[in-house]
C-alpha cells in the first residue's frame, strides 16, 4: 500500500500531513529514509518517523468555536462570512483552561473538521492536526461518517399541522412510530441511513446523536416524517461538549481532551 495510506492507519498522521513528512524526509522504512511520494510498502515493514515530526505535530492547535447562524463553516459564499473570521484574541473565551497561549501562526492551515449549515449552530471544530481531522472525517469530508457520535438538539415544527402552532407539545401529539422511523429505516439518495438515537428533549425538540454526517441530514431526515426543522445546534462531538462556551466564542481543545 501508499506509504502515506499505512501511516494514516498506524495513527500517525493523516495522508496529507504524512505526505508532507515523506517529502521532508522524515519517514524510514526499515532504516532507510523514502522522501519519494507515492512510495509503497508491505505492511510488514517497520515505518519509524523522524523526531521533528513529532515536535510539529505537538505544536499542532485544535480550535473549539461555537458557531452561530448566519456563518459558513469554510470558505466564504453567498455573502457569508467563514466561522474562522472568529478565531480572534478578542474572541477566545476567558475561561479556556487550556494553558496554551495565542499564537499567529495557530491560524495557518487551520481546517473545519466536521461542517455545520449557515443556519445552523454549535460546536465547529477546527484544526491543524491532521490526527484530528482523520479521528472527525476520515479522510474525505464528504463522507463524515467515521462513526465518531455527534449530539445535536433539534428544534421542530409539525407542518402538517400548522393550527397547533410552534409551541404544540409535540412529545405528546406526534406519532412515536415517526419517531421510531428516525432512529432506524430511513433512506437518503438511494442509501440506507445507520441507526440513531433520536429521543425528545422537551415538548418541541429533538435530541440526535448521529454516527454519520450526510449533507443537511437531520433536515431531510425530519422532512421525511412530516417535521420543518426551524433550529438546530450541535452540543457533542465524540467526548468533547459544547458545555458552556458562549456563541460567537472559541477555546483551544485542551491537551487532556479526547474525541475518542
Amino acid at each position: 500500500m501508499r506509504l502515506s495510506k499505512r501511516l494514516a492507519e498506524l495513527g500517525h498522521a493523516s495522508r496529507r500531513e504524512a505526505d508532507d513528512w515523506i517529502a521532508a524526509g522524515w519517514v524510514k522504512v526499515d532504516g532507510q529514509v523514502v522522501d519519494t511520494l507515492g512510495a509503497r510498502v508491505l505492511p510488514s515493514q517497520q515505518v519509524e518517523i523522524d523526531p521533528r515530526a513529532r515536535e510539529l505535530q505537538s505544536r499542532q492547535v485544535t480550535v473549539l468555536l461555537h458557531k452561530p447562524v448566519g456563518l459558513v463553516s469554510g470558505q466564504a459564499e453567498d455573502g457569508h462570512q467563514p466561522a474562522i473570521t472568529l478565531v480572534t484574541p478578542e474572541n477566545r473565551w476567558g475561561a479556556d483552561a487550556s494553558g496554551i497561549d495565542w499564537q499567529a501562526h495557530h491560524l495557518r492551515h487551520l481546517a473545519v473538521a466536521g461542517r455545520l449549515d449557515v443556519d445552523s449552530s454549535g460546536l465547529l471544530v477546527l484544526t491543524q492536526d491532521g490526527r484530528v481531522a482523520r479521528t472527525l472525517i476520515g479522510e474525505r469530508e464528504e463522507d463524515d461518517d467515521n462513526g465518531v457520535e455527534k449530539e445535536y438538539l433539534v428544534r421542530v415544527e409539525w407542518f402538517e399541522r400548522p393550527e397547533l402552532g410552534a409551541e404544540a407539545d409535540l412529545k405528546t401529539l406526534f406519532p412515536e412510530d415517526r419517531v421510531l422511523s428516525l432512529r432506524h429505516g430511513l433512506s437518503l439518495d438511494g442509501k440506507a441511513l445507520r441507526p440513531a438515537r433520536v429521543s425528545w428533549q422537551n415538548e418541541t425538540t429533538l435530541r440526535f446523536v448521529l454516527r454519520e454526517g450526510r449533507k443537511r441530514q437531520i433536515r431531510r431526515m425530519c422532512e421525511l416524517v412530516g417535521l420543518k426543522v426551524t433550529g438546530l445546534k450541535r452540543v457533542r462531538i465524540g467526548r468533547v461538549a459544547l458545555a458552556s462556551l458562549p456563541p460567537g466564542q472559541w477555546r483551544y481543545l485542551a491537551p487532556w481532551e479526547k474525541f475518542d
